[in-house]
């Protein structure tokens, strides 16, 4: 058995590719592509040890193997050239999309939470201090991890949650904005808490609530 594994492991590495092979070409550790390939949904964690391939995965090259009880993820080559890959291993890449360039020179990120992020309204540092409180870890505008070019507001990474402010619904652009934006959480199906300006002054009871939706318990 041991045997049928280090030679299935040979095979691994001569025909496709390991995240440490991969890490190579991006200048990223194994653990930072494995990161990437679990926000994407290409891979989630085993319940015992490592990493198990997805459908979605399996669709772009992915090929479960497991080494002494270990599960991981080899690759296809294609896997290079997966634009979803692409655009989070390399998040300097350039944004396409004019509006969100357009929101995101408009309204710079000025203001300074407890957390240390710089946020670009007095309402999303409230919302920055409020999970910094309760000792939520989350990251500010991370890039969204599909194939449309858009930044959630806050992100969660337990129980993969994004969160979003609304407060400029008066304004016609800004409107258009969030239906757009309103429109990709629902194709993609993604975990999305909605703030308002009715909201953002409760957030003491709306929030727990909201995540409780998720599964996170306070």
């Amino acid at each position: 058995m041991v045997l049928y594994n280090i030679l299935n492991l040979k095979v691994c590495s001569m025909k496709y590719l390991t995240p440490k092979d991969i890490g190579k070409k991006f200048e990223k550790s194994a653990r930072e592509v494995n990161s990437v390939l679990n926000e994407i949904s290409f891979i989630e964690k085993a319940k015992n040890i490592g990493w198990i391939v997805t459908k979605k995965g399996m669709e772009n090259g992915g090929i479960q193997k497991k080494y002494l009880g270990n599960n991981y993820v080899c690759w296809e080559s294609g896997i290079l050239e997966n634009q979803l890959f692409l655009k989070n291993i390399q998040p300097e890449t350039d944004i396409s999309d004019s509006e969100e360039i357009d929101f995101r020179k408009k309204f710079e990120a000025k203001y300074r939470t407890k957390s240390g992020h710089y946020v670009r309204s007095r309402a999303e540092a409230m919302i920055a201090d409020w999970l910094y409180g309760e000792y939520l870890a989350f990251a500010y505008e991370k890039l969204v991890p599909i194939e449309e070019d858009i930044y959630c507001d806050f992100f969660i990474p337990i129980k993969k949650i994004y969160i979003e402010f609304w407060g400029m619904e008066e304004d016609d652009k800004y409107l258009k904005r969030k239906n757009k934006k309103l429109e990709i959480y629902k194709k993609y199906n993604l975990n999305l808490i909605e703030i308002d300006n009715n909201t953002i002054n409760n957030l003491d009871d709306f929030l727990p609530k909201e995540l409780l939706k998720f599964g996170v318990k306070f």
